[in-house]
């Protein structure tokens, strides 16, 4: 569960715990475990660590659950309590994404040397398995995972020396050891040894490495040479991609467009229209340019991506009124224009507005909506009124989840 996203986070950045904890009570007594966690995060950054322990400390069956021991661990260590977080995870650092999570959690909270003693065996059996021509997927990112914790504890060399071998000797399991090889070159400035790797066959994993590196060391004109290079060689998408967000970042949005421009219509896992718009969303005048650009052409397959996109720009302009012709025109992606009216309202900074037409509404949608409003606004205890309860959400949930699908598992209506 999320916070009650802008509700009880932006309340626990801005250091009002009591008020997050307000938002939260009436989740958590019902005893809903994913609001019950959230409390405990929450009682935990109050640093009320123990009685955060005490609310969700697992039994002997929430231990038998990786997830609840996850959950646990993560909130153990965030209290400072590393060695028991690690010991939640010990039985269980055989499943790869319990190694990630053990190595997450501890990340500059010490334990680092327990952390390597338990993923060096998985990192020579993914080793052995490369030697004896086998490919033991269940330790895939074994070793990047040591070379990470290496680096952090201080043994950087020792890091890129072991990686190092793995790669020259072919030893890895995917490329995903190569991009984290490349990475541990370019945060030491081994920029010789990155730039041989990126001439290699790995090019399209470690090139952007490179030309970050050499970005970073001030040399930001030689990464762009770089990365124009590579795309006359070889005109793969990700050298686009890599160089049209380094040009938006130097505020050169007509040059990132221009780069971008060949990929913006091509299909979602490709399209190059998307990355260059959220870095913008808060930046409503450039959004709404780079809209309107003549080589903007639609999203491929998503028309109504752009058509979001743009009524949320008028509108963080100021410009409700053309914000709202242009859901009227495009009504179709909208589930509801109503809340789709009351967001751009939100939106262009007229919370009082927006809180009276989610109110006229009074849907589980709308109720949940204004909530996230009241709250900015600096109106918990309303807030906290207005909400749905878990009840009403967990029908509206069923509700929709009993939608009649066809035979090909489908559904004709939303969600689909």
């Amino acid at each position: 569960m999320v916070l009650r996203g802008a509700g009880a986070q932006e309340l626990c950045r801005s250091g009002q715990f009591g008020r997050a904890l307000e938002v939260m009570e009436p989740f958590a007594a019902t005893g809903w475990q994913t609001a019950l966690w959230a409390k405990a995060e929450i009682l935990v950054r109050a640093g009320r660590a123990d009685e955060a322990w005490d609310l969700v400390c697992p039994d002997e069956e929430g231990r038998a659950s990786p997830y609840v021991c996850r959950n646990a661990a993560e909130l153990l260590a965030k209290a400072g309590r590393v060695d028991e977080a690690i010991d939640l995870l010990v039985p269980r650092t055989g499943e790869g994404w319990i190694r990630r999570v053990l190595v997450e959690i501890t990340e500059g909270r010490g334990g680092d040397e327990r952390v390597l003693e338990l993923i060096a065996p998985h990192a020579e059996a993914a080793r052995r398995s490369r030697d004896e021509g086998r490919r033991d997927y269940s330790r895939g990112d074994a070793q990047e995972l040591q070379a990470q914790v290496l680096e952090r504890a201080g043994r950087a060399d020792e890091a890129i020396r072991l990686l190092g071998e793995d790669i020259a000797g072919r030893r890895f399991l995917s490329q995903n050891a190569l991009t984290a090889y490349a990475e541990l070159l370019a945060r030491h400035g081994r920029l010789d040894e990155l730039s041989e790797l990126a001439t290699g066959q790995g090019a399209h994993s470690v090139m952007d490495a490179y030309a970050g590196a050499l970005r970073d060391h001030g040399r930001a004109r030689e990464a762009e040479t770089v990365m124009r290079e590579a795309i006359a060689a070889d005109d793969w998408v990700g050298y686009r991609a890599w160089l049209s967000s380094f040009l938006l970042r130097n505020d050169r949005l007509d040059d990132a467009i221009a780069v971008a421009e060949p990929g913006f219509s091509w299909y979602d896992c490709s399209n190059l229209l998307t990355p260059l718009v959220y870095p913008l969303l808060e930046r409503p005048a450039e959004l709404l340019y780079l809209l309107e650009h003549p080589l903007t052409v639609p999203h491929h397959g998503h028309e109504e991506f752009q058509h979001w996109w743009r009524a949320f720009a008028l509108a963080g302009l100021g410009r409700v009124e053309e914000a709202l012709a242009v859901v009227e025109a495009h009504p179709d992606p909208w589930t509801d224009s109503r809340i789709v009216r009351a967001g751009l309202l939100s939106a262009a900074g007229l919370l009082t507005e927006a809180a009276a037409e989610l109110r006229d509404l009074d849907t589980i949608k709308a109720r949940e909506d204004l909530f996230e409003v009241l709250v900015l606004q600096g109106q918990a205890a309303e807030a906290i009124a207005v909400h749905p309860t878990v009840a009403e959400q967990r029908a509206v949930k069923a509700k929709t989840e009993s939608t009649l699908r066809r035979e090909d598992g489908y559904s004709d209506e939303p969600p689909f």
